[in-house]
């Protein structure tokens, strides 16, 4: 999810425009790849070293140029950008990778941390496969900011991104995350959302969790509950802005033999063994063999 932008854009630079710039800037960093975390809604959120690194960049490669002019005009910088995205043609990344050979190159995205269901994973690692040295001035997360927050437990938790959007495939990767001994935290949008607690809620049963809303700026709202009470509380509604859904862990109790069991039956619900034994070792990083196995045990048991 890319959490809200710090603003809302108005008329700015064309997003596909590139934007070559003046020369590198006077106090210009070491050639590399600067991974620049932003605020998710709350420019005071963004860090002095951030703000520091935006200004001294050679080049800023960012989502949407609109939006990130502003957080440059906040951070004292008048650095040249350049569109990067998910939509960006291969030769963007390759243009990027030749300029970090002798110049700084600072990513963001429209809002928090960079690559956090965000693009640049690509550029990451061709950086790295090319020798280029490739560091983080870290900041706020929204999926971070919201298990601080949401009273659950943090020693242990996944990061699922967003659910595939059609119901099915939306459940199928539910019933995957059934057994995994951790808190869950997920990204998902307004007209959406209360489809998903309900779906949790028939497929992992009475768990807590955390609905957090437009966090860090005015209308910041956490709401909490059993996956069935806020699927109840938010039917028939479209919350506004950008939402990170938290869903506590299965029993203490249910690990190992247990969490794979358990893991497996939610998944034969809806799937062949094959896939549910798929699905599952993923989720739990058990031996495929292993899940096909005790799944076909369990598909056997009357």
């Amino acid at each position: 999810m890319r959490p809200a932008p710090p603003v809302e854009p108005d008329d700015g630079p064309d997003e596909h425009a590139v934007d070559e710039g003046p020369g590198p800037a006077a106090g210009r960093l070491p050639p590399g790849l600067y991974i620049v975390a932003g605020p998710i809604g709350n420019l005071e959120d963004l860090t002095a070293r951030a703000a520091r690194i935006l200004r001294e960049a050679d080049l800023v490669a960012c989502e949407d140029t609109r939006v990130t002019a502003k957080l440059l005009r906040a951070a004292g910088s008048a650095r040249p950008m350049l569109p990067y995205h998910d939509h960006s043609a291969p030769n963007v990344t390759a243009r990027l990778i030749d300029r970090m050979a002798s110049e700084s190159v600072a990513l963001v995205s429209d809002a928090g941390t960079p690559l956090i269901s965000d693009p640049g994973y690509g550029l990451v690692r061709e950086a790295r496969a090319r020798g280029i040295p490739v560091t983080s001035a870290p900041g706020p997360s929204a999926a971070v900011m919201a298990l601080s927050i949401s009273g659950l437990p943090t020693d242990r938790f996944l990061f699922a991104g967003f659910l595939p959007p059609k119901a099915a495939a939306r459940d199928k990767a539910i019933a995957g995350l059934a057994g995994v001994p951790a808190t869950l935290v997920f990204y998902e949008t307004g007209p959406r959302i209360a489809a998903t607690l309900a779906a949790m809620a028939q497929a992992l049963g009475a768990r807590e969790a955390v609905v957090a809303r437009e966090l860090t700026k005015r209308h910041e709202e956490v709401l909490t509950g059993t996956l069935a009470a806020l699927a109840d509380r938010l039917a028939g509604t479209e919350p506004r802005g950008e939402i990170v859904l938290v869903v506590g862990p299965p029993a203490a109790e249910v690990t190992g033999a247990e969490a794979l069991d358990q893991a497996l039956l939610t998944a034969l619900k809806t799937m062949a063994p094959g896939k549910a034994a798929a699905s599952v070792a993923a989720a739990l990083g058990v031996p495929r063999g292993d899940a096909y196995a005790r799944a076909m045990a369990l598909k056997a048991q009357p």
